[in-house]
């Protein structure tokens, strides 16, 4: 029962994903059947005990971090409602992930899979992921009241629901407004939408692009996140202010936009490794 009213407190009034929430209520459920103890009686060493044994196994940090971060969620929640004394997972602590580097794109190679895209909604998309850097789920949720492209802004609503404008560029702005011509311009209509006339779903987002890079002939893994890593990295490149590419990212914290920031000095490295006479 608790784990039903912990998962719609995760929906609901944590606004999560439906990838995030079946997560952490999968990762809840292993422990508890692991731990073979009532929740309301688990103890810190009882968590650390489970941690140890999945940490034994072929997990990645990123999942233990996960796993480690459901149990933290879950049991803040029991402490809120009183259904616990003590929180057993207060002084849990996940392990460091190692923070790869994200993967971009060069200007042309974006080019060259736009070029591929005829289809005016996809041109529109694969436009609109690049000039703004939103999220796949913030593009797939776009209502047509959600844009105002007269000023070249679109509000979206990030994670946990929280309400961001993000800037189009005049050429993404052109591309959306030809296409926008033939749709049914109701306010609470979605901006794009499949061939039957629902709501355009993250999966189908990823067909849109796979199919482009492989038609462009690139090698790379391409997702709309790479649009995402690609939008920053140009941003600072460009010498856009990190705190105004955070705004635009819709990040929480400043961390984690600072990666770009390596990405940028390590693009620099390399070309200065095979340009310079005396670098090697």
């Amino acid at each position: 029962m608790e784990l039903e009213n912990f998962r719609l407190y995760l929906e609901i009034e944590r606004n999560l994903s439906f990838h995030t929430v079946k997560a952490y209520t999968g990762d809840l459920q292993d422990f508890l059947e692991r731990a073979g103890k009532d929740f309301c009686s688990m103890t810190y060493k009882n968590i650390r005990s489970y941690i140890a044994e999945i940490q034994n196994k072929k997990y990645t940090k990123t999942t233990i971090a996960r796993k480690i971060a459901a149990i933290k969620a879950f049991y803040r929640y029991l402490y809120r409602e009183k259904l616990v004394d003590i929180n057993p997972a207060a002084n849990v602590k996940a392990p460091k992930k190692n923070k790869a580097l994200p993967e971009f794109l060069t200007e042309s190679e974006i080019k060259r899979i736009i070029d591929q895209v005829s289809n005016q909604r996809d041109r529109a998309i694969l436009e609109l992921l690049y000039a703004t850097g939103m999220r796949i789920s913030e593009l797939c949720s776009l209502n047509f009241e959600n844009m105002n492209l007269e000023e070249n802004e679109i509000t979206v609503f990030g994670k946990g629901g929280k309400e961001r404008i993000v800037l189009v560029s005049n050429k993404a702005r052109k591309i959306l407004l030809k296409y926008m011509e033939s749709r049914d311009i109701a306010p609470n209509n979605p901006v794009f939408t499949s061939i039957n006339g629902n709501r355009l779903l993250p999966r189908q987002v990823h067909r849109v692009i796979a199919k482009a890079v492989q038609k462009a002939g690139l090698s790379k893994k391409v997702s709309p996140h790479t649009f995402r890593h690609t939008f920053a990295t140009r941003m600072l490149e460009k010498g856009a202010d990190l705190r105004v590419v955070q705004e635009l990212l819709g990040h929480a914290s400043i961390s984690n936009t600072q990666i770009y920031t390596h990405v940028s000095v390590e693009r620099l490295r390399q070309t200065y490794i095979n340009t310079h006479p005396r670098a090697n």
